[in-house]
């Protein structure tokens, strides 16, 4: 990495002031960066589908549009090639080693100053890997959550996106609007999502995801369609 390159960054946060806080801390880096700002998961992929040549993004858990780390999974699933980094209120070891276990470059606790902050982003962008040095990533690991990290990192982005919201309750002319796609189709994602994640419901599918995710999703009682 060299200060003087060229390098796109795109920061993923609802809260205004600490996006204007993680700007200041990148900016600090580089003699030349852009760097373009999301206040929701929606505009992040609006953002991602107009121009995905992004060196790097620094991507908060809990904002609009997403929930536990179905954002996460998405970009992995969307971006392969680009480095997400989450940067999250929540530092909890568990949750620390999920991110790391769907496919995150790093994480930053929020509490951490602006120069661990400069450090982790470098190292990153360098082609490693960054999370607190305190953090055991291999603690708690077990068979069953591997096979539940498994099934979940086999759905395809859009099955992800429908597994988001099948999370938020909505039903599947809602899901097929908001996709711009038919109900149809839907469906067939629908189908797929329970056969991956060998389940039998729209119900069981939100619950065996939240089984992994520390509370992050809601165990909403859904209706089956």
């Amino acid at each position: 990495m060299t200060e003087s390159a060229q390098y796109r960054l795109l920061i993923a946060d609802d809260h205004p002031l600490f996006r204007g806080a993680l700007r200041e801390a990148v900016a600090g880096l580089f003699e030349h960066v852009d760097i373009a700002e999301a206040g929701s998961f929606d505009e992040v992929t609006k953002l991602l589908e107009s121009n995905g040549d992004v060196d790097l993004i620094l991507l908060d858990l809990a904002m609009p549009g997403v929930r536990g780390f179905s954002g996460l999974m998405y970009l992995r699933a969307q971006y392969p090639s680009v480095p997400v980094v989450v940067v999250s209120a929540n530092d909890d070891p568990a949750v620390i080693r999920r991110c790391m276990d769907f496919g995150g470059a790093g994480f930053i606790p929020k509490k951490l100053g602006v120069e661990v902050i400069r450090t982790a982003i470098r190292r990153v962008l360098e082609g490693g890997v960054w999370t607190p040095p305190d953090v055991d990533l291999l603690a708690g690991a077990d068979a069953e959550s591997a096979k539940l990290l498994a099934r979940l990192a086999s759905l395809t982005p859009q099955q992800v996106r429908v597994l988001m919201m099948l999370s938020g309750g909505l039903l599947n002319k809602q899901i097929a609007y908001e996709l711009g796609v038919s109900e149809a189709t839907v469906k067939a994602h629908v189908s797929a999502i329970l056969q991956k994640l060998n389940v039998e419901s729209r119900t069981q599918a939100v619950i065996t995801a939240s089984k992994i995710e520390l509370g992050h999703w809601p165990q909403t009682a859904l209706l089956d369609n």
